[in-house]
């Protein structure tokens, strides 16, 4: 049975919110998933799918809890050869360019590292919305049967 690894990047805990309530629907529904907040490199190489959901922090940039593993996928760049993956971020739209950029900075290295991105990006403003965790899971599991490889 396919297993998901949800990696959640979070600051101020909506996103860690968001990534719990996606990982209880998931199971609710007979899916099998992990939530990791201080992930390494092996947790996306041995990982059958992937779901990252990323707040923004700074100037467009990773949530500290995953910029060092962020940073050792660059440096190691393992490739994820047609991993499924999909990436939801959360963001606030009044910062401009760097809005959504943590999630953008994962989607594109996912992408680099030669993974399958099963979606568009999902962009969650916190100034159209007061429940991202609401967003979020309703998107995945709108794409779940892509991510499981079903």
């Amino acid at each position: 049975m396919t297993t998901l690894k949800i990696f959640v990047g979070t600051v101020y805990g909506n996103a860690q919110h968001a990534a719990e309530e996606v990982e209880k629907n998931l199971k609710d529904a007979g899916h099998e998933c992990e939530l990791l907040s201080d992930p390494d490199v092996s947790d996306f190489t041995d990982a059958d799918a992937i779901l990252v959901v990323t707040s923004t922090t700074g100037q467009g940039d990773v949530p500290p809890n995953l910029e060092f593993v962020y940073s050792d996928l660059k440096d190691e760049f393992p490739l994820l050869t047609d991993k499924p993956f999909a990436v939801a971020a959360l963001g606030d739209s009044s910062y401009g360019d760097t809005y959504c950029g943590g999630g953008r900075h994962f989607h594109e290295l996912l992408t680099e590292l030669q993974g399958n991105a099963v979606a568009d990006m999902l962009e969650v403003d916190a100034i159209e919305t007061l429940e991202p965790e609401k967003d979020v899971t309703d998107w995945v599991m709108g794409i779940k049967d892509k991510l499981y490889g079903v």
